[in-house]
């Protein structure tokens, strides 16, 4: 699938095993994601325009390339996405945030939206959305329809841990989008969690139940 990219790097396999053993409290987990969000960032944030810049060494002028962050736009699902926030702004200061609140309606698994504040969007931007557990897609696809609508298109999806059931959902219904994740794990479980996944990342990272 030339969508999906899982950049399993050693350093993020480890990471990631630390963040699936259920005895590790929030202070680690969220330590972890972020770490591991500044890895995946790395290889996600691989097409972005850059300009060329006219640059003074302590031995000559010469050119380089400064990346045109004021045309990238972060985009966190709430609550869980705000674990991925912080990374992402690390290497990608000046970007804008947009927020958008969603849940999963526990009976029929359809996205509730709550909250939408965006910035201006354009076609050129680039839009990376973050959400640690890509389960059914229901969320993502959500997350994707309002993005176009306000006017993005270049769009590229940041998770952690992503199921095959939700990757083909969010891919069928949008195949020019990007996901790179840190995992592809098995499956989802009837009550729509992955397995093996780590359980729910916002409860994880709040310690909410």
């Amino acid at each position: 699938m030339n969508n999906l990219h899982v950049v399993d790097h050693p350093l993020i396999k480890h990471k990631l095993s630390i963040m699936r053993n259920k005895d590790t409290g929030p202070k680690e987990f969220r330590e972890l994601l972020k770490e591991i969000t500044l890895l995946l960032t790395y290889e996600a944030a691989r097409n972005l325009p850059t300009m060329e810049v006219e640059v003074e060494t302590p031995i000559a002028q010469t050119k380089g390339e400064m990346v045109e962050d004021k045309k990238v736009t972060i985009v966190p699902i709430l609550r869980a996405g705000l674990g991925m926030l912080d990374g992402v702004l690390s290497l990608v200061p000046n970007a804008s945030v947009g927020f958008l609140g969603v849940y999963r309606d526990p009976e029929t698994l359809n996205a509730i939206e709550y909250y939408v504040k965006f910035p201006p969007l354009t076609e050129d931007h680039q839009i990376f959305i973050l959400d640690p557990m890509l389960a059914t897609g229901h969320s993502m696809n959500h997350a994707i329809k309002q993005v176009k609508k306000q006017g993005g298109q270049n769009i590229t999806i940041m998770s952690l841990i992503a199921a095959p059931e939700g990757v083909n959902v969010v891919v069928s219904e949008n195949p020019d989008v990007i996901i790179y994740t840190a995992a592809l794990d098995n499956k989802l479980n009837s009550k729509a969690y992955i397995v093996p996944g780590l359980g729910d990342a916002g409860d994880r990272l709040y310690r909410t139940k």
